[in-house]
């Protein structure tokens, strides 16, 4: 007998398969029924919070996400609420963690290393403006989608920053914690993610941590006192860089805005990710027609569209707004579309960047280069050896011998330049790939 499997669906989403799953809640692979766009849904079950007192961290949580447009922090669609769970429609990144990826791949070439970086630091950055700070970044909560960009997740240990006002709670995994919060002292906030940053670049490039060891307590002597060495193969921009983000005195410690005006970090940074945290905010808070077109197609009011999105987050997430539900299913449309369309614009410019990289080393190899400055030194040498040929031959137009002599030292002369400027192409070891 053939076993029937019903369709599960919430609101516009057909559920699929699990993703993972936690004490309180699991995550489903999900498709949205206009769109065919998939979406990954945190379905929180109300009773297991009760429970387990978990009630306060996802609120938080959710009003942090709501905050957060940007293409490397992971998208909060909408939050749709039931008696028994709460569903958190988010987007779906489908190439797993970054520390998954640097297992498989071993350490990141410096390009990939940076570009992958500059994602983090632009993401970062962004949070700070909004007045966030994450507490908990490392590799695991940084996940990869399907063009290999970084996607900034899990926001369970954020906090709030207000001016005037410290941090305490020592949270987030230790070996990317920094030394003030494994001292138990006071920090603003946007200090202690710059550390995690540091550790994090370290890992990227050396695919090994900076500060580890099996026993806690030496590991925090080394994250206190800074104590880690640097593999020789990392370049110089990106040790200087390394060394004044891992700095013991928080004070001393190099902020996100240094950061960024870094050398080693400009070096082909893709123009969105050279706008300011504030110019990301202008950017996604302004209207893009062709998005707004594409959910206008589908039958739905201009002006309706446009009343959605003045409303904001609040529409999507509070469970006061929850009855306008046509209002709702058109902001989440726009959103869709629009990241869509903003994946695949930044997909183009990765392709770009790597056609341009590859055609300019085209032209600027090495190899052209070392030629160029064989043949210098070659005519270099052939003038000089013309006139020595000349001042030898005045010399000895008195004698015959002296002209046989001459001609006989001539050949061996050229005998041994030929010997002298071959042996690079000839006799050079070839390097064996490591």
């Amino acid at each position: 007998m053939r076993r029937m499997t019903s369709t599960v669906r919430i609101g516009p989403y057909t559920l699929g398969r699990t993703l993972g799953s936690g004490n309180f809640s699991k995550v489903k692979l999900a498709v949205h029924e206009l769109t065919g766009q998939k979406v990954a849904i945190k379905i929180l079950n109300r009773k297991k919070m009760k429970q387990l007192d978990m009630g306060a961290k996802v609120r938080t949580e959710i009003e942090i996400m709501r905050l957060f447009m940007h293409p490397h922090i992971i998208r909060l669609y909408e939050v749709i609420d039931t008696p028994t769970d709460i569903f958190c429609v988010m987007e779906y990144v489908p190439g797993g963690e970054l520390y998954e990826h640097i297992l498989s791949k071993g350490r990141l070439d410096e390009g990939e290393a940076r570009r992958m970086f500059q994602e983090i630091i632009s993401g970062v950055e962004y949070c700070h403006t909004h007045m966030v700070v994450h507490r908990d970044l490392k590799p695991e909560n940084l996940l990869i989608d399907d063009a290999n960009h970084v996607k900034l997740a899990d926001f369970g240990l954020s906090a709030n920053m207000k001016d005037g006002f410290f941090l305490k709670t020592s949270c987030g995994s230790p070996n990317y914690a920094a030394p003030e919060v494994v001292s138990g002292n006071q920090y603003s906030g946007p200090e202690v993610d710059v550390w995690s940053c540091g550790v994090i670049l370290y890992v990227i490039l050396t695919a090994s941590l900076p500060f580890d060891d099996e026993h806690i307590r030496e590991l925090f002597r080394k994250i206190k006192g800074a104590v880690y060495t640097i593999p020789s193969f990392v370049s110089p921009g990106a040790r200087d860089l390394m060394t004044r983000m891992l700095v013991v005195d928080s004070v001393k410690r190099i902020t996100i805005p240094e950061v960024r005006a870094h050398p080693w970090f400009k070096v082909s940074l893709p123009p969105y990710l050279a706008l300011s945290a504030e110019q990301q905010i202008v950017k996604t808070q302004a209207v893009d027609e062709p998005s707004l077109q594409r959910v206008v197609k589908m039958g739905f009011p201009r002006e309706q569209i446009i009343s959605a999105l003045q409303m904001g987050s609040e529409l999507l997430t509070s469970r006061r707004l929850a009855h306008n539900v046509q209002l709702r299913q058109m902001a989440v449309l726009y959103n869709l579309i629009l990241d869509e369309k903003r994946r695949k614009e930044q997909e183009v410019a990765l392709l770009s960047k790597k056609h341009t990289h590859t055609h300019t080393h085209t032209h600027t190899h090495p190899l052209y280069l070392s030629l160029s400055h064989t043949h210098c030194v070659c005519v270099c040498v052939c003038v000089c050896v013309c006139v020595w040929c000349i001042s030898v031959c005045l010399s000895a137009v008195s004698s015959l011998c002296l002209c046989c002599l001459f001609s006989f030292s001539t050949h061996s002369f050229y005998e041994d330049s030929t010997m002298y400027f071959r042996p690079e192409r000839q006799h050079s070891p070839r390097h064996s790939s490591p």
